[in-house]
């Protein structure tokens, strides 16, 4: 291949000492830890939440989908990749990737703890563990750090210590500390994280509060997206990237396939009912205009026998709007949705956009070095 695949959201598995040996003394006893239970196997406990996270799915790419199951996995069973950074490389060699850019797991739930204080403990633990698991290959593992945002002033010094430790991105939880982020008291810290270069991504399953599941358990996966529309509504018709045109945002692992539509409705609300239903604030153009230069997103294409017609015709759709340079593959490694050890590349799609969503977008919105598309 002519060009090097580069997964734009990607996972770490956190280890059973990442939170207790990097977390602040007060909260050792309850930091999020591993516990084995007899005839469920192993799983991660965070003080707080009511439901524990089990190791079944968030380690099993590669298993045929008769072989995932929730329960029944114990931690030295996982792929060593998720916490060994040596391991990872190799893992990249099979899987022929490039470069990842890495998110936590464990620290997904930490986003939705309602005790601010704790929730910050676990973040800034996370980062230190995060720091030194990219530090090994930082040109191949280019972690997300993430924050508590307690309020906008500590999130600024957050987005400071992250970028300090080498990280590259920045993971806000759905929900922030002080009012909502579509809020001017959130307007020097989307300057700061501009002026500090540190993209910002919103990630699926970080924001609760959602609504519980109608129907069988499998209806829960078709609605995990909701939580990142509801923050892109806000982020536009709040009027946040009207006041900061130079702020971009990442979508993060929930497709966009979708995305086409929710532009369109979108435009359709702003046009029809802005009287009765005003934006938070004036806004200067369509609510459409604002994606391509504000949101990127993160697909998974799905290679079959045949390429899925609906992912081509949704690419199509995306170069249409303007949006061709604002999708980045996501292999979800070493999560349930990667079929390692293979990369899945829709054939039918052009060589150029092949190259755009597996290297280029990537490699330009992040700097990747090596690719002839570094830098911004």
């Amino acid at each position: 291949m002519a060009y090097p695949i580069i997964s734009a959201d990607s996972h770490v598995t956190e280890p059973p000492n990442a939170y207790i040996d990097n977390i602040d003394p007060k909260y050792r006893d309850t930091a999020p830890r591993l516990q084995h239970v007899d005839g469920a196997g192993d799983i991660f406990v965070i003080d707080g939440l009511k439901i524990p996270i089990p190791l079944g799915i968030i380690a099993a790419a590669g298993k045929p989908a008769e072989e995932i199951t929730l329960m029944g996995t114990r931690f030295e069973d996982l792929h060593r990749g998720g916490w060994d950074p040596e391991a990872r490389l190799a893992d990249q060699e099979r899987d022929g990737v490039a470069a990842e850019v890495i998110y936590p797991t464990v620290g997904m739930a930490v986003c939705n703890h309602r005790d601010l204080d704790y929730k910050k403990a676990c973040c800034d633990a996370y980062n230190r563990w995060m720091a030194q698991y990219c530090g090994a290959h930082p040109d191949r593992l280019l972690g997300v750090g993430q924050t508590a945002m307690r309020t906008p002033a500590e999130g600024i010094r957050d987005l400071e210590a992250i970028g300090a430790a080498g990280l590259r991105g920045v993971m806000l939880p759905g929900h922030p500390g002080v009012e909502d982020y579509d809020s001017p008291a959130y307007d020097d810290f989307w300057e700061a994280a501009i002026e500090l270069g540190l993209p910002l991504s919103f990630h699926i399953l970080t924001t609760r509060d959602r609504a519980p599941t109608r129907g069988p358990r499998m209806n829960a996966f078709l609605a995990v997206i909701r939580g990142c529309q509801d923050i892109m509504g806000m982020l536009v018709l709040g009027g946040v990237f009207e006041r900061h045109p130079r702020l971009r945002v990442v979508c993060v692992e929930a497709d966009a396939g979708w995305v086409p539509h929710f532009m369109y409705r979108m435009d359709h609300a702003f046009k029809r009912h802005r009287n009765w239903l005003p934006p938070g604030q004036a806004l200067s153009k369509l609510p459409s205009e604002y994606f391509a230069d504000h949101f990127w997103f993160t697909t998974q294409p799905i290679e079959e026998p045949e390429d899925p017609a609906w992912f081509v015709e949704a690419y199509d759709q995306f170069a249409g709007l303007g949006l061709a340079e604002n999708i980045m593959y996501s292999s979800d490694y070493p999560h349930w949705d990667f079929d390692s050890p293979r990369t899945a590349i829709p054939k039918a799609l052009p060589d150029s956009a092949r190259q755009a969503l597996f290297c280029d977008n990537a490699a330009r919105f992040y700097g990747f070095a090596g690719t002839g598309t570094d830098g911004r």
